[in-house]
């Protein structure tokens, strides 16, 4: 099945049934893996337990960038490519991409405490980070604040474009300023500085917290695209008795005309 394919909200819907019980299922093995290995890592030698803060931060840092991205492209799809599904992927991303940058927050302030001494520090990647919590806001509200669904796309999409160039900042902040952060330790040149029992752990957690979000926007994708046809037939049941309205009172006024010549 094609992008082309997937066009169509029916054959997507039918594809959605298919998949979601598998991705719930390989998202709740994998978090499940993830975890236990996460608990079982050993502590490090000088941010003791705290480190495995890490498990669950970085994952949702990752995410909270990579949703941004998801919801750039399907902003293109918007814009330049016309794709009907593209503004529902953008629409259903953004509430699930809040969600991973606001734990990302939340995480990094509960590790920062013990190691830093504070739990917020206005450097480059935290600022930057909150930044782009308050631009999934945002977009959030636009989408709420434009009643023509057609509209709102366009301009979340606007919005959601101009956003993007925030990513990079996020990325390279650590490289660009000095910041509180640790340079990339994972994906870097020379491969990864962390050790294998701190490592393997972090890629199963990223794996499933990456379904994770797989498996979620798939479903708010088939709910949003539900709700629009229930908007549908609500406005053409509406349109339906406004008409008939209109009908019954013009058969009243000639019935009432008639009824005066005689």
């Amino acid at each position: 099945m094609t992008l082309i394919d997937l066009a169509n909200p029916t054959r997507f819907l039918a594809l959605t049934a298919r998949l979601l019980p598998w991705l719930a299922a390989a998202t709740i093995i994998l978090l499940a893996i993830g975890l236990y290995q996460s608990a079982t890592a050993p502590d490090d030698y000088q941010q003791g337990a705290t480190v495995k803060i890490m498990f669950i931060h970085v994952p949702n840092a990752w995410l909270s960038m990579f949703v941004w991205g998801v919801m750039s492209i399907a902003s293109l799809g918007t814009l330049v490519w016309r794709h009907p599904l593209a503004d529902v992927a953008a629409k259903a991303a953004a509430p699930i991409g809040a969600s991973f940058t606001f734990l990302a927050l939340l995480t990094g302030s509960l590790w920062g405490r013990p190691m830093w001494g504070t739990y917020w520090e206005w450097d480059a990647r935290l600022t930057s980070v909150l930044i782009l919590f308050l631009m999934y806001l945002g977009v959030m509200a636009l989408w709420r604040a434009v009643d023509e669904p057609s509209r709102a796309a366009r301009a979340a999409a606007v919005l959601t474009l101009v956003g993007a160039l925030n990513l990079p900042i996020i990325k390279f902040s650590v490289d660009w300023w000095n910041t509180l952060h640790q340079p990339a330790s994972v994906m870097r040149m020379g491969g990864s500085s962390l050790d294998k029992s701190f490592l393997i752990p972090l890629l199963v957690m990223a794996v499933a917290f990456t379904l994770l979000f797989v498996t979620l926007h798939i479903a708010a994708m088939r709910n949003e695209i539900l709700r629009r046809r229930v908007r549908s037939l609500q406005m053409m049941q509406a349109s339906r008795v406004a008409f008939a309205e209109v009908g019954t009172g013009s058969r009243e006024a000639s019935t009432s005309k008639e009824a005066g010549a005689a």
